[in-house]
């Protein structure tokens, strides 16, 4: 039996979905300048899903350093709520949205559930408001659950990990255009400035610009290789938002009220999504990676385990889902198929968050499944256990 276990696996990681609340989008108002108006979940087809949090909305922020509550000054470009928000990512260990305001070096951390939201006082982005080059515009989840940001001409990469349950900033060095990019650079500000990021797999990292050009960034050398410019686009069209879906594929969107178009990486071709046709967005974030096929496993959106990765020996199990019911199997492989840990949790209302000790399981790449009572796969997921 156990040799069929692992094709089992590659055949589940084969399948496509078309799951509702596939990735977050920060919002604007229809207005010729950024001006933010909220966050929100986005369906698959590109319509616009729960509004999460707003401009009008009661903001209870919360300095991570100093422990208490803060009251911001709402006439500065340095506060939760600020017009010029553009830089978005999904922190999948809390379902919580990390965000930073164009002007500011501030890192904002909004708990989905609660509304509150944690202040981060960052030292060490370099963000000056009369200085362009200096703003953060592109963020994403990396593969190692790590959160990374890019200012508009590659001179800070930062990295936004979680230790101890608080979040600590790190300046990973400068980013360089590679020897081959030409003309197309990636820190000139017509041809690489602002847009957006993804992440993929193997921790690298693609980059779009304004312009619809893509650079994919090199985590170890540091270096942004041009890989072309997307085509399918209108004339006009400016790439502020990228996302990678729960099918594999990169949706872009733009801040000038346009329509989401769904990217194939491997040809950069851009097909309009049939969603809403003139949505403002600054940024779009998710929780799926590019090249990753567990992005396109049968799953619901509402189940989910949690980080992806482990360095404190446990994962949660959280479902929100009144269609899960009874009892669910949770099954972790390791990369040759075999199964090396399995539980049955038990579902109340369709609702479960619960922690599962991994039993000291060695460092390295597992597959989490997840079946429902009738043998239904709820959820696959790729982890990464680094103790």
């Amino acid at each position: 039996m156990k040799k069929h276990l692992f094709p089992i696996i590659l055949l589940l990681l084969g399948n496509t979905i078309s799951a509702q609340q596939d990735f977050f989008a920060l919002a604007g108002k229809d207005s010729p300048r950024i001006e933010f108006n909220d966050f929100r979940s986005m369906n698959a087809d590109g319509t616009s899903g729960e509004s999460i949090f707003g401009v009008s909305s009661e903001a209870k922020v919360v300095s991570q350093s100093r422990k208490t509550a803060v009251t911001e000054d709402k006439t500065s470009y340095n506060h939760a709520q600020s017009m010029t928000l553009a830089a978005l990512a999904y922190d999948s260990s809390g379902n919580n949205l990390v965000y930073m305001p164009m002007f500011s070096s501030n890192i904002y951390v909004l708990n989905q559930k609660t509304k509150k939201i944690t202040l981060v006082e960052n030292i060490v982005a370099r963000v000056t408001s009369c200085d362009i080059n200096s703003h953060i515009t592109r963020m994403a989840t990396g593969y190692d659950g790590n959160i990374y940001a890019i200012n508009n001409a590659g001179t800070q990469f930062i990295q936004i990990s979680k230790k101890n349950n608080q979040y600590v900033v790190n300046d990973l060095g400068i980013i360089k255009d590679d020897a081959s990019n030409g003309k197309n650079s990636f820190t000139a500000m017509e041809t690489g400035f602002g847009g957006d990021m993804i992440a993929d797999a193997d921790n690298n990292f693609y980059v779009f610009s304004v312009s619809g050009n893509v650079f994919k960034i090199s985590t170890k050398e540091l270096k942004a290789k041009f890989v072309g410019k997307i085509t399918g686009l209108p004339d006009a069209y400016s790439v502020n938002g990228a996302a990678v879906n729960s099918k594999g594929k990169v949706v872009i969107a733009s801040a000038k009220g346009a329509a989401l178009y769904e990217l194939n990486l491997n040809n950069l071709e851009a097909k309009q999504l049939p969603g809403e046709q003139n949505l403002h967005i600054y940024d779009l974030a998710s929780k799926y990676f590019a090249n990753d096929r567990i992005s396109a496993v049968n799953s619901l959106a509402n189940v989910d385990i949690y980080p992806t990765k482990v360095d404190e020996q446990t994962i949660t199990v959280n479902i929100n889902d009144k269609a899960v019911k009874g009892n669910i199997k949770v099954n972790i492989f390791d990369v040759s198929g075999k199964s090396v840990l399995n539980t049955n949790l038990s579902v109340k209302d369709g609702n479960l968050n619960q922690q599962i000790y991994l039993r000291n399981l060695v460092t390295g790449t597992y597959v989490v499944s997840i079946t429902g009572e009738s043998g239904k796969s709820l959820l696959s997921k790729k982890i990464l256990i680094t103790k």
